[in-house]
């Protein structure tokens, strides 16, 4: 009996008729229709689900006739039908073609009614067939850049800033100065607003451009008065280009001390007893950045080569989710500054359009590493994906069987193949290319 119904259920995949065509490069038209068997059959079931639900005066739950449910719950009933048949059938239709859409699909004149088969036209994008040309033995340009003295001398000054103490002075504050003043602001039209013991450096562009430059000069107790305008851009909106006047006094000037470089500030900064040795250590974290950059510089420049030698189009799709991530990382960027960034008013047609040429890159790339990838069988074994996800696990503390199951339920862990994957591809690439210094 289970091997009739299979067969039957086969015999009814197999009555599709499915037409496609090619609108464009990476876009399909998809006419789809099934046969009247099976559209009843889902209408049936339909009708059952609904019944089991169903509740009118006079019946108990589940009992009403079908007649009844036909005449009160047909709505209820088509939108069963619509919600599991249609992408029941479309994934069929997928499966018969053998294409893979990077986005859910564009459903048109779509026909669905009882005792009639079901006919639906979906519109849908594809990754491209990307006709790989040469793509090793490709010739860059590339010198690496070293670790000079004055990168070292650059980010230990950087460190004794970080490091830095503001201390009690008696004298007029000056750029670079942390400033506390009591102030009064009154935009125009509205209600003076005080506030006692602010501090602000001055000159880091923390409060209004007119305030910070009204307070330089100003010993403490000095006060100045200064007309001054809200950008167009401000975070209260009913503030943005708003004129009015700030009255300031400066209650305390503190100025900046550096530590001096020497062996106790090499102490101070961890497991290090001199100077010299914190140095060394310096230089050593400097000289791994700086090949990780030289590295990432080489790769594009690889990619950038293989870009121009390949050319082909790319879903829209892809681009405008690659556009969403920018922008979303963007926010993140914010969030992690501590500004909320839905307070900040976003041109998000404008940041689009900026954003759209990266974004075409990114996906450019991706594909074409994806398709030397898949020629070259570069792709990660599951014992290699295992290894990363262990190495997370101990970073991370955690049981490696935990990780690997938050990483699936993410999609951090597919993201994490196709990371892997990049990289064994990019390895490749730079092994067989022509490199020029």
């Amino acid at each position: 009996m289970k091997i009739a119904v299979e067969e039957l259920e086969a015999c009814k995949r197999r009555l599709l008729k499915i037409a496609v065509e090619e609108l464009e490069a990476c876009k399909r038209r998809l006419q789809v229709e099934a046969p009247e068997d099976l559209v009843q059959k889902a209408w049936e079931e339909a009708y059952g689900r609904v019944g089991r639900q169903a509740r009118l005066p006079g019946f108990r739950r589940g009992h009403v006739p079908r007649n009844l449910v036909k005449l009160h719950f047909a709505d209820e009933v088509r939108r069963e039908v619509a919600q599991r048949l249609i992408p029941q059938v479309y994934r069929q239709a997928l499966a018969e073609t053998k294409l893979h859409p990077v986005e859910d699909p564009d459903f048109h004149e779509v026909t669905l009614e009882e005792g009639a088969p079901l006919k639906f036209t979906a519109v849908v994008e594809i990754k491209p067939a990307i006709s790989l040309g040469s793509y090793t033995g490709v010739s860059v340009q590339h010198s690496p850049t070293s670790v000079t003295d004055e990168d070292l001398q650059k980010t230990l000054e950087h460190l004794r800033e970080q490091h830095a103490e503001f201390r009690n002075v008696e004298r007029a504050a000056d750029v670079g100065d942390l400033a506390i003043v009591d102030y009064t602001l009154t935009p125009e039209g509205m209600e003076p607003r005080s506030e006692q013991g602010y501090a602000f450096l001055v000159g880091s562009q923390a409060v209004l451009p007119e305030m910070d430059e009204a307070v330089i000069g100003l010993a403490p107790g000095g006060e100045r008065e200064t007309r001054v305008r809200f950008p167009d851009d401000h975070r209260r909106e009913d503030l943005r280009g708003k004129s009015g006047v700030a009255r300031v006094r400066v209650v305390e000037v503190k100025g900046k001390e550096l530590p001096p470089l020497d062996d106790e500030f090499a102490k101070g900064l961890g497991d290090y007893q001199t100077l010299d040795e914190f140095k060394a250590a310096v230089r050593k974290e400097l000289e791994a950045q700086r090949e990780r950059e030289n590295r990432r510089t080489l790769e594009e420049k690889v990619v950038d080569a293989l870009l121009a030698r390949h050319e082909f189009g790319v879903p829209e799709a892809m681009v405008l989710r690659q556009v969403g991530h920018l922008i979303e990382h963007a926010r993140e960027r914010l969030r992690r500054q501590g500004v909320d960034p839905d307070q900040i008013k976003w041109d998000y047609e404008k940041l689009a359009e900026e954003l759209r040429p990266g974004a075409l890159r990114a996906v450019r790339r991706a594909l074409l590493l994806e398709a030397i990838a898949d020629t070259e069988s570069l792709a990660p074994s599951d014992a290699d994906l295992e290894a990363e996800v262990e190495k997370i696990a101990r970073a991370s503390q955690r049981p490696a069987p935990a990780v690997r199951r938050l990483m699936e339920k993410s999609g951090d862990l597919e993201a994490l193949r196709v990371s892997l994957r990049e990289a064994r591809t990019l390895d490749f690439l730079i092994q067989h290319a022509r490199i020029e210094s």
